[in-house]
């Protein structure tokens, strides 16, 4: 089950948090990632779990092991600012333009809905709050780890959990088996999506890289108990907007 849309007739203001998040990652991908292809700047950008916990920059090769046997060398490169500044820039970046689609196409379907009911600074700050926690989350499953963290996912996570709580029985468009497009209540298609992310965080060894369950699981559920909170007096925000 793949969204594909949703219902905007509720959207009241043009979501210029939302475009401008969309344009940041698409610029960083295309023109400072150069396509997924510099190595150097996705490397010393990207968030390392045992950076964050030492505070000390890793540098050179590394090798990744699992089950004892080396898998692969992971490659650091010197980071130009403080580790922990790498929570906001791995936000960012992505690994290969697949990444870079479902996560945009995700934004987009989910993102003006949220912008629109508590407010463009607020919205702004919400994406930003759920991406630490989900990063934070993510660190805490494995704080020795040097695989680099990085992508939007856990931000956009966060907005998925706020989506399914302001808006559960919003009618979202999904693409279903074989191609079939079906309208389903947002609970149903938000839900299933965070029952497989819970089940394949379960089920994937951390420490050996791949998707960041943890980080979507902790981002979906910082945005579910968040949001509440960010829109406080919105409501009587969206009523003058709709007079």
């Amino acid at each position: 089950m793949f969204p594909i849309g949703d219902d905007n007739q509720d959207v009241v203001i043009t979501p210029y948090v939302n475009y401008l998040l969309i344009a940041l990652n698409l610029f960083v991908f295309f023109f400072l990632q150069g396509f997924g292809t510099n190595e150097a700047f996705t490397y010393a950008y990207s968030l390392v779990p045992r950076e964050i916990i030492t505070g000390i920059d890793l540098q050179g090769n590394y090798p990744l092991k699992f089950e004892g046997k080396v898998v692969a060398n992971v490659p650091h490169y010197t980071t130009p600012l403080p580790v922990y500044f790498n929570f906001l820039t791995s936000m960012f970046m992505h690994g290969d333009f697949m990444h870079l689609f479902g996560n945009m196409l995700f934004l987009w379907i989910f993102g003006d809905n949220i912008e629109n009911r508590i407010g463009h600074f607020r919205y702004l700050l919400f994406y930003l709050t759920c991406g630490f926690l989900a990063a934070v989350t993510q660190i805490l499953t494995d704080v020795n780890s040097i695989v680099p963290m990085l992508g939007a996912s856990g931000a956009i996570s966060g907005v998925l959990g706020g989506y399914m709580l302001l808006f559960p029985t919003n009618r979202v468009h999904v693409i279903v088996m074989r191609f079939i497009v079906q309208t389903v209540p947002a609970y149903v298609a938000l839900g299933i999506w965070i029952a497989f992310q819970i089940l394949a965080g379960f089920l994937t060894p951390s420490g050996v890289g791949g998707v960041a369950y943890a980080a979507h699981i902790g981002g979906f559920f910082a945005g579910f108990l968040l949001i509440k909170i960010f829109a406080i007096g919105a409501d009587d925000r969206m009523l003058r907007f709709r007079r």
